[in-house]
């Protein structure tokens, strides 16, 4: 089993910044790829961000290109998410998720808050 706990979440005002983490234990080697996705107040879940363990192939979402900055350290077993200029739309329960080199998201998180406020 692979156990992902985020940390970093908070309240901070509309341009502010936060920095996420995603520790990862357990068999952590048996996974290829971690990603951020975030559910907002009425929606639904969305992705935000994905790398390998290696750091390679990055992935974002065109709602954080640009402001958002995503990072893996791999003797860690850590997986950042470097969140600058938030906007009040950013405003969600974020989790970190991963999975093998192929197939679905098989481990989650349980979620941290990100409250911007205006």
């Amino acid at each position: 089993q692979v156990q992902l706990v985020e940390s970093g979440g908070g309240l901070v005002q509309a341009g502010g910044s936060l920095r996420l983490s995603c520790a990862a234990s357990g068999r952590v080697f048996s996974t290829y790829r971690m990603s951020w996705f975030r559910r907002a107040p009425g929606k639904e879940r969305e992705f935000v961000a994905s790398i390998t363990w290696t750091g390679g192939d990055i992935i974002y979402a065109d709602a954080v290109k640009g402001r958002f900055t995503i990072s893996s350290d791999n003797a860690k077993n850590t997986v950042t998410l470097q969140m600058d200029s938030l906007k009040p739309e950013d405003t969600a329960v974020y989790y970190c998720a991963s999975r093998g080199a192929t197939g679905g998201y098989g481990y989650w998180g349980q979620g941290t808050q990100v409250t911007v406020s205006s």
